[in-house]
């Protein structure tokens, strides 16, 4: 049997706390699926990963019975692997993986401040304008890759991958599969990570906005995580995906009459910004239909 995670972040654990040998292997993110091998006590269940062969113990009363027989195709959760030491900011190798570098601090949820100061340590450590991970090529942009390192330090979750057709016939009769790139998942683009946020992006915790003015708002009152997501005309090109970041006190959002209408986002792209607002402007309301978005939606987390 399946549950989910329904804390904010769960802490998986070689043996139960109750032990004084116990260390935390990895923490599981909101949302994400494991799978049931024992029900070792009452307070301590017994967990498979399904990005891996990681097993471990975690509170029982974190995670929640996931009804399966209700999943469609679309709602198949792909879970992304574990960070890896290959996935690195000087490097393009496994960038479908997290970055394992101890050095890039993750969001610290303890109070607002802590959060506001840790999202601007992410910002700079990751340093988006000056990172080979991110920089452009003949083949690709790469705003996707720029936008899930960040969610994965903001500790809120974004998908990297999707399953293969031939991956979900197999989920679909109960098969389990494994998480192999190239075969059984494949890149999330942001074309189709717009359809996600629409689709599935309130189950993992995620609210839509009606407009940047209030999108803004909400990053600096909380310390939260804003998003932009805008889908193409045409799409078998590129769209796009930016995070919207609390103001500092020298980096601001653009606003007219006390109206936030550019906010403050950093994104990787054809152009790659730590920090921006006007030099942009209103981007995700481009309706050229060559180089345009058909449509952008705003998203928040907490």
């Amino acid at each position: 049997m399946k549950y989910r995670v329904a804390t904010a972040s769960l802490n998986l654990r070689d043996f139960p706390a109750t032990d004084h040998n116990s260390k935390i292997l990895t923490q599981i993110p909101f949302r994400h699926t494991v799978k049931l091998i024992d029900k070792t006590t009452t307070d301590w269940w017994k967990v498979k990963l399904l990005n891996g062969d990681k097993e471990g113990f975690v509170l029982s009363k974190d995670i929640e019975a996931l009804d399966e027989s209700n999943i469609k195709s679309t709602d198949i959760e792909v879970p992304n692997f574990e960070p890896s030491s290959k996935s690195r900011l000087d490097s393009k190798e496994e960038t479908y993986k997290p970055i394992s570098d101890p050095s890039i601090p993750f969001r610290d949820l303890t109070s607002l401040e802590s959060k506001l100061s840790s999202i601007r340590g992410i910002i700079d450590a990751l340093d988006v304008s000056r990172s080979f991970r991110y920089e452009k090529d003949a083949a690709d942009t790469y705003c996707n890759i720029y936008t899930f390192d960040y969610c994965f330090f903001a500790k809120v979750y974004i998908p990297r991958l999707r399953w293969t057709d031939k991956a979900i016939e197999e989920l679909e009769k109960g098969n389990e599969v494994a998480v192999v790139f190239g075969d059984t998942v494949r890149p999330f683009y942001s074309n189709y990570i717009y359809d996600w946020f629409l689709q599935s992006a309130k189950e993992f915790g995620w609210q839509r906005i009606d407009n940047v003015d209030e999108l803004q708002n909400k990053v600096n009152a909380n310390g939260g995580v804003g998003i932009i997501c805008a889908k193409r005309f045409i799409l078998n090109k590129s769209g796009h995906i930016v995070v919207v970041v609390p103001e500092t006190d020298t980096e601001k959002a653009y606003r007219k009459d006390g109206k936030v209408i550019y906010p403050l986002q950093s994104q990787a792209g054809a152009d790659n910004y730590n920090y921006f607002s006007e030099i942009r402007k209103d981007w995700w309301d481009n309706k050229d239909p060559e180089k345009g978005y058909s449509s952008a939606i705003f998203y928040y987390h907490e």
